[in-house]
């Protein structure tokens, strides 16, 4: 008889299967619970890396980084910074000179870190650029970990690849691949705190365990989650509808930015808009988007997240989250930020 334990890494494989993968089925054996995405990480940076040493994470990316891989692991970031003009896109020369960069400082690079779906931007990593980091993580002796949290909530045209799909083909060594997967996005179930690492590596799986003890989820927790996922029209039917909700509410309220002269970057995924306000600002550089994030949050009573705070090279980049309102809600935030845009004019 298998332990609930056992029973709810059963229905956590079959989920991600239905919600992330194509071709392959995940092994429970290869998986790891922990209390939320965020321990997932740090569990993953104490088994990859030794305090001091580097990760690369493709900017802008999702501040909690900062937090989860350098507060107790002692495990540094370098940004590899993305670009408007390339779409937000990872580019593996980008990748090559802040790895050589680090070298030469001493530093030892251990793994590269990006979110896919990517928060803040919402943009999707196709397939061809993740054969290009598997071969380039393959060449430097180092790891891929890729944060899915987001995956599900794909809501444009772009398809979302699991990069466990792409280390299954042949050629590529996929025990230097390791996925974060969680439960409070796909399900809007941030309170169970449930998150997953997924790794090809035996070493990993070993050690992560250990560390894993320290981040249990309750057995009540678990027997909930085994009922829920093991409702497999239940659970098909939640995304499908949920992705339609955030398609409207994204529709919306990138229509209501555009009427106020406000663009957005066209994002497939996620619950952010990545929104262009560099026209609203005095000074094109930090200290002025500084000041327009202090007049949103003072004036217009809307707390967004400035782009700097996301290590983002280009002033101006803000991210709003658009799904913690309803669509009542919308015109009342557009008269808010209007405050700023009439305010600027004057």
């Amino acid at each position: 008889m298998m332990t609930v334990r056992e029973q709810n890494l059963k229905a956590l494989a079959a989920f991600m299967g239905q919600v992330m993968l194509e071709s392959i089925s995940l092994d429970p054996s290869q998986m790891i619970i922990t209390s939320g995405a965020t321990s997932a990480i740090e569990t993953l940076s104490f088994c990859l890396a030794d305090p001091g040493d580097a990760v690369l994470i493709p900017s802008p990316y999702y501040i909690g980084y900062d937090k989860n891989l350098k507060w107790r692991a002692g495990v540094e970031i370098i940004p590899v910074p993305c670009r408007s003009i390339d779409n937000f896109r990872l580019s593996i020369s980008s990748l090559e000179l802040a790895y050589n960069q680090a070298k030469k400082r001493g530093i030892k690079v251990r793994a590269i870190f990006l979110s896919n779906p990517s928060n803040p931007v919402g943009n999707l990593i196709d397939r061809y650029t993740m054969h290009e980091l598997l071969d380039f993580v393959t060449e430097k002796n180092i790891h891929l970990v890729s944060d899915e949290v987001f995956a599900g909530s794909n809501h444009g045209t772009g398809e979302f690849v699991s990069i466990a799909d792409v280390a299954h083909t042949e050629g590529f060594d996929k025990s230097r691949v390791h996925i974060i997967y969680g439960l409070s996005k796909i399900l809007s179930l941030p309170g169970f705190r449930i998150g997953v690492i997924c790794s090809f590596n035996e070493n990993v799986l070993q050690t992560a365990k250990k560390y894993a003890r320290f981040f249990s989820v309750s057995v009540p927790t678990q027997r909930l989650l085994v009922s829920m996922l093991s409702d497999v029209n239940f659970a098909l039917k939640y995304i499908e509808i949920k992705k339609k909700r955030l398609r409207r509410m994204y529709e919306l309220f990138v229509e209501g930015l555009e009427q106020l002269g406000i663009n957005c970057f066209p994002s497939s995924a996620g619950y952010y808009c990545w929104v262009d306000m560099n026209n609203l600002m005095r000074s094109n550089n930090e200290k002025g988007e500084l000041e327009l994030w202090d007049k949103l949050l003072t004036i217009s009573k809307i707390n967004v997240t400035p782009g700097s705070e996301c290590r983002c090279v280009e002033p101006g980049w803000f991210r709003i989250c658009f799904t913690t309102i309803t669509e009542d809600d919308i015109p009342v935030v557009m008269e808010r930020i209007k405050r700023i845009t009439e305010n600027n004019k004057g």
